[in-house]
């Protein structure tokens, strides 16, 4: 479901706000017990007043993760610790949604705390497999077409990995650009928004409409919305990691196709290998989230230890024992990081790499690995995850465009241009 598409047809007299929200609640009566996208459903004072409501959200179907703060609904993180949870006021984001118009349907499945145990949420695509996680129920919501866009989340891959596993776009803006106020902590260094909609245009305008700034992208063209064609970044770095050994075919191949199509289409490719203190910073985040992670969750890892998830568990176990010194020499390495990976775009506009190691595993093997994320939520920069390429099974496959830090305009409206190259034949 286009956020663009429904937002004309309601301009043009073609559908209503009360008949979007109607049709779109249809959708979630028919899809939620084959798909299981929501923890829980608006109750009838909420819709009734998103089928009145005005904006430029106005009969737009919504999902919000179930970390966000709602005062209609339990907010419960995933966690049976939060069973009944009702907190008083929304987070900032989902007032704003509100203010906007947007039509909140319910808050959308979680693994519990944000964290890798998996859910029972199913992959529209495949429904042995995984949505990826943590934003499980948000990707398999906007997937299946039950909602056209949701909040997800990310502090390792949460939002890019699930959008790649689901064949929809994922954006991660830079750190902070939308605020995490209302959002439970799992690690405050690391914890960033994450939005999910069906295609770039749609999660581009969709954060456009939530931060005041100027993100959209034009649909006829692909570049920022101000139309400035110079702005469009045009020499991409094809981003080397030393992770690449472990991409499956599918992915590699896809990557390729990528890059021949941008350099096709006048981008000037350029080979970047990934530096050591960047490799170097991929490996010690997980002892600043493991650290961060058991301080942010002390009541509940002291408290509530046996009902914790298993990996949850383990990973807070092994947090709580990190000692202060070697988290601030993880912190002294990411600092470095930041500064290399701002680096790497004196060279080039943006990088174009895979979004996922490959397509969705089977819900068996867990929410899918997400080291491929790890390094750009660590260094705060800005990250696109487009659709459109897939492996020889027709499952989703997502390429990702990182920018500098700050330039998150350029990342959606390149996303934007090589979302509509894969799609050409």
């Amino acid at each position: 479901m286009s956020l663009i598409a429904l937002r004309r047809a309601i301009e043009n007299g073609h559908s209503s706000v009360a008949e979007s929200v109607r049709d779109a609640r249809t959708r979630v009566d028919a899809l939620e017990a084959t798909i299981g996208a929501f923890a829980h459903r608006a109750p009838p004072e909420t819709i009734e007043a998103a089928e009145r409501a005005e904006g430029p959200l106005a009969g737009i179907p919504i999902g919000v993760k179930d970390i966000y703060d709602s005062f209609d609904m339990p907010t419960e993180h995933g966690s049976p610790i939060h069973r009944g949870r009702r907190p008083l006021v929304d987070a900032p984001l989902v007032a704003e949604t509100r203010r906007l118009g947007g039509a909140i349907l319910g808050k959308t499945v979680t693994t519990p705390f944000a964290f890798l145990d998996p859910t029972p949420t199913r992959n529209p695509h495949d429904l042995e497999r995984t949505p990826g996680g943590s934003s499980s129920g948000s990707a398999a919501a906007v997937a299946s077409g039950m909602v056209a866009a949701a909040f997800g989340s990310q502090t390792i891959g949460s939002t890019i990995r699930p959008a790649s596993f689901c064949g929809i776009a994922g954006y991660k803006p830079s750190f902070r650009l939308l605020t995490t106020v209302g959002m439970k902590t799992l690690a405050w260094s690391l914890d960033t928004v994450g939005l999910l909609a069906a295609g770039v245009a749609d999660v581009a305008l969709f954060a456009a409409l939530l931060s005041g700034r100027d993100l959209a992208v034009s649909e006829g063209a692909p570049q920022p919305s101000g139309g400035d064609a110079s702005a469009m970044p045009r020499r991409i770095g094809v981003y080397r990691s030393t992770i690449d050994a472990r991409l499956s075919r599918d992915m590699r191949e896809a990557w390729t196709a990528a890059s021949h199509r941008l350099a096709g289409n006048g981008c000037d490719l350029v080979e970047v290998a990934e530096t050591a203190i960047l490799s170097e910073a991929r490996e010690i985040q997980p002892v600043i989230l493991g650290y961060e992670a058991a301080r942010a969750l002390t009541d509940e890892r002291l408290r509530h230890h046996e009902a914790l998830s298993p990996k949850l568990r383990a990973r807070l176990d092994e947090g709580a024992a990190v000692d202060p010194d070697a988290y601030d020499e993880a912190r002294r390495i990411a600092r470095h990081a930041r500064k290399a990976a701002t680096a790497l775009f004196d060279g080039v506009d943006a990088l174009l790499l895979p979004s996922a190691l490959g397509v969705a595993p089977l819900a068996t093997e867990g929410t899918g690995d997400p080291i491929m994320n790890a390094l750009w939520t660590l260094t705060g920069n800005p990250c696109v995850s487009v659709p459109g390429a897939h492996d020889s099974r027709g499952l989703p496959l997502g390429l990702s465009i990182v920018t500098r830090f700050g330039r998150d305009r350029e990342a959606l409206a390149l996303g934007h241009r090589l979302e509509a190259l894969l799609a050409a034949p």
